[in-house]
């Protein structure tokens, strides 16, 4: 697991306490191949080096990377897994047009969209520049456009709409600087967190994923892309997800 990007890795998980987030950071910290691992959120807790971060706050952003540049000499995995698709109040996804609100727009792109490109804006100056490196987002299938065929969740859809636009955007000046290192979006499928809690009725027992299963697959998948294939999202299977 992650063998294509050698070995004494330095790694930074955003979003480090959430389900995805504290899963990946357990596993990385299993692997012989990572030397150092920083796992970044608004509270500490779980593996690796704990650093202050809410992608709501630039300022939090910014201090964060500047912490970790004055340690390592370069990061070779970034991994953003923070994310909103409901607040447990009056944000949730919405069924019908007659639900949308302007407020939960605002809040929708706040964290899906301009939280990881703050990230990138930041974090993307310290990928390696000699060898293979990465940064990913967590987005969803359902911000692909050609596979909207159901409708509803409005603002969860176009932010993660907008966050593959974003990674696509981040891809191309980043090959320019980078030639190695990969820009790309993740689909996780459904996984057994707090945010997918309230809708995975429907979800066959199979489709269901744990958060350290989940993890497992997003690090197999970033060990398997190239540098060619950056700027897209790909589902936790490998497989691309149309835009």
């Amino acid at each position: 697991m992650l063998n294509t990007y050698g070995s004494g890795l330095s790694v930074a998980v955003i979003g480090a306490t959430g389900g995805i987030g504290g899963a990946l950071c357990a596993r990385l910290a299993e692997l012989q191949c990572v030397e150092r691992l920083y796992a970044l959120s608004r509270e500490p807790g779980g593996e690796g080096t704990y650093l202050y971060l809410d992608v709501t706050s630039e300022a939090s952003v910014a201090a964060a990377a500047e912490t970790i540049r004055t340690q390592v000499s370069f990061l070779n995995l970034v991994i953003v897994t923070t994310g909103i698709l409901h607040d447990g109040g009056n944000f949730q996804p919405e069924k019908s047009w007659r639900a949308l609100n302007q407020e939960n727009f605002a809040l929708a792109f706040r964290v899906n969209a301009a939280g990881p490109a703050l990230v990138a804006k930041h974090f993307l100056p310290l990928l390696v520049r000699d060898r293979k490196a990465a940064f990913a987002a967590l987005s969803a299938r359902v911000g692909s456009i050609s596979e909207n065929d159901l409708g509803g969740w409005y603002a969860y859809r176009a932010s993660k709409a907008a966050l593959n636009m974003l990674i696509r955007g981040l891809s191309i000046e980043l090959a320019r600087r980078w030639p190695l290192a990969l820009c790309v979006g993740l689909h996780p499928g459904t996984v057994d967190t707090a945010l997918s809690a309230p809708f995975q009725g429907n979800v066959p027992a199979d489709s269901l994923f744990p958060p350290e299963v989940a993890a497992a697959h997003l690090l197999n998948v970033l060990d398997g892309l190239t540098a060619a294939e950056t700027g897209g999202l790909f589902a936790w299977d490998g497989a691309r997800v149309p835009a």
